[in-house]
């Protein structure tokens, strides 16, 4: 699962250089994939093969986001690594994306490629901060 090892890698690199305390959240089907304690925040990771200047988020995880952090207290942040940078969102300060539907594959795991309707949404990289 080469997803898995890229959302490692970025886990260890954030983990090394910028959140020391950056834990894994318990279960693989969480909403969210890490969080800091210090910080107090919940981060969804996520890897992408091409770099675009406006990173896709599903609605779906933006929801469960936001209502985690509204529920624990948290900053919901999400962080896409691409080729030409680390990006971290504060999904907290940033206006809710527009959303439209689109035909995409139902997972990019597990291989199952069948195409389904999702909601998503943009998140433009000058509205990130940027990690090396």
């Amino acid at each position: 699962m080469s997803w898995k090892k890229n959302e490692d890698k970025l886990f260890l690199h954030l983990k090394d250089n910028y959140i020391q305390d950056l834990d894994w959240s318990e279960g693989q089907y969480n909403h969210y994939d890490c969080f800091s304690l210090k910080y107090e925040c919940d981060i969804e990771l996520k890897c992408r093969n091409k770099h675009y200047d406006e990173l896709l988020i599903e609605k779906a995880k933006y929801d469960k986001l936001i209502q985690r952090a509204q529920k624990f207290l948290t900053v919901p942040i999400y962080i896409s690594q691409t080729p030409q940078g680390i990006y971290a969102f504060n999904l907290a300060r940033l206006p809710e994306p527009i959303w439209e539907t689109r035909g995409m594959p139902k997972t990019s795991h597990f291989n199952q490629r069948q195409f389904v309707d999702k909601v998503v949404g943009y998140l433009h990289i000058k509205d990130a901060k940027i990690y090396e």
